[in-house]
């Protein structure tokens, strides 16, 4: 009985996956109420689960007209699973708990661990105040430019909530949008609504540990690696995805084309922040040039930071990466960056996440364009889009089959608790062997 109940503990990985499931049950249940949708009756299963797993996997994808079809309950539940999804699930209890009054036992600081891909044990509890005082603080903030945009043009209490949705949806890279054509008529024509926006979504793509150390420490020397490469590689990419698109898409008419010159650089600037984690559609997908498409894939597939809102296999992966093959092609033994040395088991787990979200990726795709009518290149962004957890689709979503849903769902899933977490859960956990096989090279490349 001993034996069995020690198979039944589940390790933290496993709880996380059960945690985050439960949560997409309970929001599945709630938005099939005929209260969480304008028409008669409510929703049938599979597009509540699919909602559901979209709004607590952060991701923003929607195979129903958002806008027209939820009333303000189901608005409100989906707005509230987009805000537990990006926080995370074991940082959301833990305030619960707090808020009772209860103490936060060594398994759940396990968890918490996991769930904000902290470092470290220690300070778990006072990140997690840091990271409401923060979420409440940014969010609050958000939404003032976003009230005074938008209370010009609807009544105050609409401007109001309009304001909280959307502040929220942007900070968790959510992608959510209110308004019938998401934020594409806002990004050119209201500027206040475009820069709230990438705010928000830039600090909700650093990682609550990133924005706590710029919150409390104002030097720079002071921050630690985790900090400088996030930072770092956040700006490498947006300047680079921003120099890309506006260059590939100054003369595209049916994206930027049309635009005058500084209307060109804020749309171009709005892509490259919004593409990486966010998924606001606000222009029209489909209709970029192919090279675009493809740089929104690895822009995608790349994500935000550990312990963020968003996705993808994050920016401190491939920031390792990066690191080690610079470091490799100058002869360097050591991988070092910022008069720092990367362990070698951090190189190891960096590659092992990245060929397991392209491994991923790749079935995905696959079994999609044998259930699917559409281009391997519509798939594929799909797919990525999925697993990044980002809104931003060439239009198919809707017109999806049971089989390609439940793939895309499963995706989402992944993309959101992270491909390696997953293995983690499902593998059986072996006892380390008390000894080392010796060590023989091979030939490669």
């Amino acid at each position: 009985m001993q034996a069995y109940r020690r198979k039944r503990k589940f390790n933290p990985a496993q709880f996380l996956v059960i945690a985050y499931f439960t949560v997409i049950v309970i929001g599945t249940f709630l938005l099939m109420l005929p209260i969480a949708t304008t028409g008669e009756g409510g929703l049938d299963f599979l597009d509540a689960f699919f909602t559901a797993s979209s709004a607590t996997c952060v991701t923003g994808l929607m195979v129903l007209d958002f806008t027209n079809t939820f009333s303000l309950f189901g608005q409100v539940i989906i707005m509230l699973l987009i805000q537990i999804g990006g926080i995370g699930i074991m940082t959301f209890s833990t305030i619960i708990a707090l808020l009772l009054g209860r103490k936060i036992g060594l398994k759940g600081r396990l968890l918490l661990k996991d769930d904000l891909d902290n470092i470290q044990m220690a300070g778990l509890v006072r990140l997690v105040k840091s990271v409401l005082f923060l979420t409440l603080i940014i969010e609050g903030f958000g939404a003032i430019p976003l009230f005074i945009s938008l209370i010009r043009d609807y009544p105050p209490g609409k401007a109001l909530y309009w304001a909280i949705f959307h502040s929220v949806s942007a900070f968790n890279s959510a992608g959510f949008a209110l308004f019938g054509e998401n934020l594409a008529g806002f990004i050119i024509n209201t500027p206040l609504v475009s820069i709230s926006i990438m705010i928000l979504v830039i600090l909700g793509s650093l990682g609550f540990s990133v924005l706590v150390e710029l919150y409390t420490k104002k030097q720079k020397k002071a921050f630690t690696l985790q900090t400088k490469i996030v930072l770092s590689f956040t700006f490498i990419l947006i300047a680079f995805a921003f120099l890309y698109f506006f260059l590939l898409e100054y003369n595209n008419q049916a994206t930027i084309g049309n635009l005058a010159l500084g209307e060109k650089l804020q749309a171009a600037f709005f892509y490259a922040v919004n593409s990486r984690t966010a998924g606001f559609n606000v222009l029209a997908v489909e209709q970029v040039h192919n090279a675009t498409l493809f740089l929104t894939i690895i822009l995608m597939f790349i994500g935000a930071s550990p312990g963020s809102t968003g996705g993808g296999i994050k920016t401190t992966t491939f920031g390792v990466i990066a690191i080690t093959v610079w470091n490799v092609i100058r002869g360097k033994r050591d991988i070092e960056i910022f008069q720092r040395r990367l362990p070698e088991r951090l190189i190891i787990k960096a590659f092992v996440i990245t060929l397991l979200a392209i491994f991923l990726i790749l079935f995905v795709t696959i079994v999609l364009s044998v259930t699917e009518e559409a281009s391997f290149m519509s798939l594929l962004f799909e797919t990525v889009a999925a697993f990044g957890t980002v809104g931003l689709s060439t239009g198919i979503t809707a017109s999806l089959s049971v089989i390609g849903r439940l793939l895309i769902i499963v995706t989402m899933f992944i993309g959101r608790v992270g491909p390696l977490t997953l293995v983690v859960a499902l593998a059986e956990q072996r006892q380390k062997l008390p000894y080392r096989y010796p060590e023989e090279e091979i030939m490669v490349g």
